[in-house]
């Protein structure tokens, strides 16, 4: 194994020196004169059985070393990376200090890389932390408004001879063009005017029109091939129809819910809103314990990673010269950057242990976001090298749980606020860690022989989170330039 070192330039970056002896490199060398003999063609030799002479004489000893480098530097990168356990963040930068003798390849390749890395910072003791959510009230208009919403599904559509207004739902003919030229159509639109979900400017137009009537404005096109372009819109009402909503009363309990009463249905409605209400509050309670955890930990930042970050965020949005939108995704960034580093910290701290079923149920939940098949999302991830960041954020939420569980949290009025809901799984999962400490090896053995045959999404997730939990995406392979004796690792 070749001869490392570390060095900390910093509490964000290191730099690895490797030594590579001639045996060491021999390997590479070696290969690259079979890569090399795949790729040259020389009269009387098959493709691929060059001899090594031969290719020193057509392509020089100086190619092949260059190959045999080229090759190697990645694993030889790695390898120390995982002897001096450091979790790399970024691009490395990597310089050929010294080369081997292109004569004969003897003596050592020398190797200084720096990388930036993530920083170890120092938890303080977060077991008691007090913080405060807003109260749990519920008013009547909130219950009432339940109660509209609820009505409302079970409303009916009657067509009516007037102007429209909002909160009626209107059939629309739409017509877009642009200098004259027509670019989009579409017919028989159901629309419920004052929802803002079709086109700026289209609720404003449409206001007290009435069916047979056409007017026109200005919008921008939010599809096809003229996306975000200005276009006169002629819109065409065909038809305006009211929402007609059962009468409130006993009989609509017995339709809607499994309650034989009006007051029935508003006492459950009534309990929603209050459940609805706590959920929020334990929200609101991991928002502040992150803020009251950032605020007590110092995280240095490594600067090229966030601005490698924020460049790739904008870039996807197509807005690298919108300065004031840069300033606001490098803030997010930075935070986001800081809250997983803690996070990462408590989830060590804590032995935080991600099982296959949670890791399973997390992309699942992702693939229903993305509307997207879950095997067809894990195979994305997988080929993607993600399944480990999926790992890591499971922990985190985990860990954030772990931590939420042992904050001291109360309302506004001072009274104690119950949040198990979010906190007993993590509080399981410690529990469980620490019986599988004290049984043992045999009663892991034992736990894993009982485990059920998996889906196939599990599965794939299963066998790409066996990857390192640092995930090799980050670390990137080196592309290398001899000329420069640079390597900016990708």
């Amino acid at each position: 194994m070749p001869t490392t070192s570390v060095e900390k330039l910093s509490p964000t970056r290191a730099k690895l020196t490797i030594s590579v002896t001639p045996e060491e490199l021999k390997p590479s060398i070696t290969h690259a004169y079979e890569h090399i003999a795949e790729q040259i063609n020389v009269p009387g030799f098959r493709k691929g059985k060059v001899p090594p002479p031969i290719i020193d004489q057509r392509v020089g000893k100086a190619a092949v070393l260059e190959h045999a480098v080229n090759e190697g530097l990645d694993g030889f990168y790695r390898a120390a990376v995982t002897e001096h356990e450091l979790r790399p963040l970024g691009r490395p930068e990597a310089d050929i200090v010294e080369w081997p003798s292109e004569k004969d390849f003897s003596g050592d390749l020398l190797l200084a890389i720096e990388v930036d890395v993530r920083p170890d910072v120092e938890l303080p003791d977060y077991d008691g932390l007090e913080l405060t959510v807003d109260s749990v009230e519920v008013g009547d208009d909130e219950v009432q408004a339940e109660l509209e919403r609820l009505r409302s599904r079970f409303g009916t559509l009657i067509t009516v001879d007037r102007p429209a207004t909002t909160g009626d739902f209107v059939t629309l003919d739409l017509v877009a063009t642009i200098e004259g030229t027509e670019v989009d159509t579409a017919t028989g639109i159901s629309y419920e005017l004052g929802s803002g979900e079709l086109l700026e400017g289209i609720d404003e137009a449409l206001e007290s029109l009435t069916a047979g009537e056409t007017t026109t404005f200005e919008s921008k096109l939010l599809g096809g091939d003229h996306e975000g372009e200005t276009a006169e819109i002629t819109v065409t009402v065909t038809a305006v129809k009211e929402r007609e909503l059962p009468a409130a009363d006993d009989d609509f309990a017995q339709i809607a819910s499994e309650f034989d009463t009006l007051d029935e249905l508003t006492q459950s409605l009534t309990e929603q809103v209050a459940r609805n209400k706590s959920f929020g509050q334990g929200t609101q309670a991991r928002d502040l314990l992150v803020e009251k955890l950032l605020e007590l930990v110092d995280v240095p930042v490594a600067d090229s990673v966030i601005e490698d970050e924020v460049h790739r965020h904008l870039e996807s949005e197509g807005r690298l010269e919108d300065d004031e939108h840069r300033a606001e995704v490098t803030e997010s960034s930075t935070k986001a950057f800081k809250t997983q580093i803690v996070l990462d910290k408590i989830a060590e701290a804590e032995k935080v242990q991600v099982s296959q079923d949670e890791l399973t149920q997390y992309l699942v939940q992702g693939a229903a976001q993305y509307g997207m098949d879950p095997n067809e999302f894990v195979q994305v991830l997988s080929q993607n090298g993600q399944i480990p960041a999926m790992v890591g954020e499971v922990a985190r939420n985990k860990a954030l749980a772990i931590a939420l569980g042992k904050a001291k949290v109360t309302d506004a009025a001072g009274k104690p606020v119950d949040l198990s809901e979010f906190t007993a799984e993590a509080e399981a999962d410690e529990a469980e860690g620490e019986q599988a400490e004290g049984e043992g090896e045999q009663a892991e053995a034992a736990a894993e022989e009982k485990k059920p045959a998996r889906k196939r999404a599990a599965k794939k997730a299963d066998d790409a989170a066996e990857e390192p939990a640092e995930a090799p995406a980050e670390e990137k392979k080196p592309a290398r330039k001899r000329a420069a004796k640079k390597a900016d690792a990708e």
